[in-house]
């Protein structure tokens, strides 16, 4: 189950759509999505992604995504369709630029806004990036509500998630969040809570993806980023590194807007309930296929290996917290694996300080050490107040002097 299966490619209209209508943005990130499928190695049917590109390619006149796709297909790129479609781009910002004399003449602020914020639009949708940047900037200038700012702000979001400029993202959420305290209503609050959450992924921020994306379970509007379906996977797959189990159960497994979903997606079905349920070797069956998912997710890719890593650590502690002292080939049979490959596993983890057990190799025996917590308690208190009085020492030997 590759994530290809993101939401079904939504037609928008070639005529400028404002923010308001989220499900006819949809095609923007998705464009971005079937890109990255273009050079993905285990990309299934490349053809229809083709298409789908070409046609959405034709649709809003983008010559920059037409470039784009003969760049990664290997296409010869149509000079007469490339003329074709910056003509036609070309009339459509001169009836705007015609609009904004009329409007700059003889109509008032909101009337120039509006078309500076279509002629924006318009560079956004035929993937323009520059142009875009610099005609949002100009639409600020002029924009005085709150959420009409905000719109802008999230469309320089959306363009920079289109091809993951962490620069220019961290700097638009600044300005969406000081905008927001200015007065911003609920719904863009929560609609920036999963912009930023899939930023925090693509970052391998995954605790604070987490956090993030579960506040906004009950109240997911942000549908020009990715499918309701799409978006209950990310949660899944940052909560299952990041929380304990209760939470996971309650915030979970038993939230009725998760229930009302998972069916669709048997392996994160499977990832979720193994886990929690100790049925360890349906849990490494079912993270092969949620690998196979994350590296097919243009914002998850670059972590595949990682998340890998981690996953397994969590399922390995968590059979070991239940014992002072296991038989390796038990362990083994509980996942699933051969007893060597174990071993050479969690040598690897015990070896970089992220499991605390020992192996006794003759014995076939893993030995876990549990941790005295009042005692690291105590030693962490002498550390830090050896460290205060060396820092009165010092203080007091200049203010002698």
């Amino acid at each position: 189950g590759a994530l290809a299966d993101l939401a079904p490619h939504a037609p928008a209209m070639p005529t400028v759509v404002d923010v308001e209508d989220p499900l006819k943005e949809q095609w923007y990130l998705q464009t971005a999505q079937d890109l990255f499928e273009l050079t993905y190695n285990g990309a299934k049917d490349r053809e229809a992604t083709k298409q789908r590109i070409m046609a959405t390619v034709k649709e809003h006149n983008a010559v920059p995504l037409y470039h784009m796709l003969c760049e990664k297909a290997e296409l010869m790129a149509d000079a007469a369709l490339v003329k074709q479609m910056e003509d036609a781009t070309s009339a459509e910002l001169k009836k705007l630029d015609d609009e904004l004399v009329n409007a700059t003449e003889n109509e008032g602020e909101s009337e120039i806004r509006a078309v500076l914020y279509q002629r924006a639009r318009v560079h956004m949708r035929v993937m323009d990036k520059e142009a875009a940047l610099k005609a949002f900037d100009d639409c600020l200038k002029k924009t005085v509500a709150v959420g009409q700012k905000l719109d802008v702000v999230f469309c320089k979001l959306r363009m920079a998630l289109f091809d993951l400029d962490h620069a220019l993202f961290k700097e638009c959420l600044t300005k969406a969040k000081d905008l927001l305290d200015q007065g911003g209503d609920w719904e863009r609050r929560n609609r920036l809570k999963v912009y930023e959450a899939l930023h925090l992924m693509s970052i391998r921020q995954f605790s604070q993806a987490a956090t993030l994306l579960l506040d906004s379970v009950a109240t997911f509007t942000a549908t020009e980023i990715c499918s309701y379906e799409r978006f209950i996977r990310y949660v899944i797959l940052s909560a299952q590194l990041s929380l304990d189990r209760p939470t996971i159960k309650t915030k979970v497994i038993d939230a009725p807007e998760i229930l009302a979903v998972i069916d669709t997606m048997p392996h994160i079905k499977s990832f979720l309930n193994s886990l929690f349920n100790c049925t360890y070797s349906e849990f490494m069956r079912a993270l092969v296929d949620v690998i196979d998912d994350i590296s097919a997710d243009r914002y998850l890719t670059r972590h595949a290996k990682h998340y890998y890593f981690e996953c397994r650590l969590v399922a390995y502690k968590q059979f070991l917290e239940s014992y002072s002292s296991v038989r390796l080939d038990s362990m083994a049979t509980a996942f699933g694996l051969s007893t060597d490959f174990l071993d050479d596993e969690l040598a690897m983890y015990i070896a970089v300080g992220r499991l605390r057990c020992k192996i006794d190799k003759v014995a076939g025996v893993i030995v876990t050490k549990r941790l005295n917590v009042k005692n690291t308690k105590y030693q962490a208190t002498i550390k830090e107040g050896d460290l205060l009085l060396n820092r009165i020492q010092k203080l007091s030997r200049v203010i002698n002097v």
